[in-house]
């Protein structure tokens, strides 16, 4: 049995300011180390219960923030970015996948780091016309991939909000409650590390009776994308496939939502790269 996983930094517990989440940022080696942490956590409980190779995605920013040197046999690890399919990329051929360290969509009231791919350039992005979180994003993906997501951990608003409405079946676990965008409140790492590891041997249970489902969108899938800025649209709608709907919004569509991720991925590299010229340009 194989299993994917999935790993975020702005859902993570203690993550509250922004030096958390960079390269450079002053307390980014404790935000390291509590991901990797909650990460290996649950890699350990699915081995225990059957799983005897897990694929992890390290998913936030360049993509290379785990800790790597205690790395467990049956882990593999991605890392770096971009890749294909971005945050979900390696979950093809996995029977299952589990998401952590999750977040709110942009816009989302008390919720710490709100956003929605790219805090600096995307606003919204709706799948058929359902505005969704990176969560919904992801687990549409899995889905066409025919692999179900069985567990969420993160920020309680996603669970209470996405998770809940969209993948009901899906384990939830949570690891923070934000009282504003830069500050939450956390439970302890011994009582999360045993919430952990019961949501990971509960969710692995759900599989036998067939409790998991997929959590899939209709194809051909439409696909809109909301910017910040107009500049970052008029830098979409170059795309031959792509359709300017306003200042600020395009559309496109896609035959599955593999080739949609792909096309989003496309538009928000675009984006980023613009942003990074006119930088230079001041």
């Amino acid at each position: 049995m194989k299993a994917f996983l999935s790993v975020d930094l702005e859902g993570m517990p203690y993550v509250v300011i922004p030096g958390h989440l960079s390269l450079k940022g002053t307390l980014y080696d404790e935000a390291r180390k509590i991901a990797t942490k909650v990460t290996l956590i649950v890699a350990e409980e699915l081995n225990r219960n059957g799983f005897d190779e897990i694929v992890i995605a390290d998913s936030h920013g360049p993509m290379v923030n785990l800790l790597v040197d205690d790395l467990p046999e049956y882990v593999e690890i991605i890392r770096g970015y971009p890749r294909p399919i971005s945050m979900v990329s390696g979950v093809e051929g996995c029977n299952v996948a589990l998401f952590l360290g999750y977040h709110a969509k942009f816009g989302t009231a008390k919720s710490s780091f709100d956003h929605t791919y790219s805090s600096g350039t995307i606003n919204k992005i709706e799948v058929n016309g359902i505005p969704a979180s990176e969560f919904l994003l992801n687990a549409y993906t899995a889905g066409d991939l025919n692999v179900p997501v069985i567990l969420v951990a993160g920020e309680a608003s996603l669970l209470q909000d996405d998770v809940e409405r969209y993948a009901p079946w899906a384990e939830t676990v949570t690891l923070k409650r934000s009282l504003s965008r830069t500050s939450a409140r956390s439970p302890s790492m011994p009582r999360i590390e045993k919430e952990l590891r019961k949501a990971t041997r509960r969710a692995v249970a759900n599989l036998r009776p067939d409790k998991a489902k997929l959590l899939r969108t209709t194809n051909p899938v439409n696909i809109g994308v909301t910017f910040l800025a107009s500049h970052f649209a008029d830098v979409a709608e170059l795309l031959p496939t792509v359709h300017r709907i306003d200042g600020l919004k395009v559309e496109y569509a896609a035959s599955n939502m593999v080739e949609a991720y792909k096309i989003f991925e496309l538009l928000a590299l675009a984006a980023a790269s613009i942003s990074a010229l006119l930088a230079n340009l001041k």
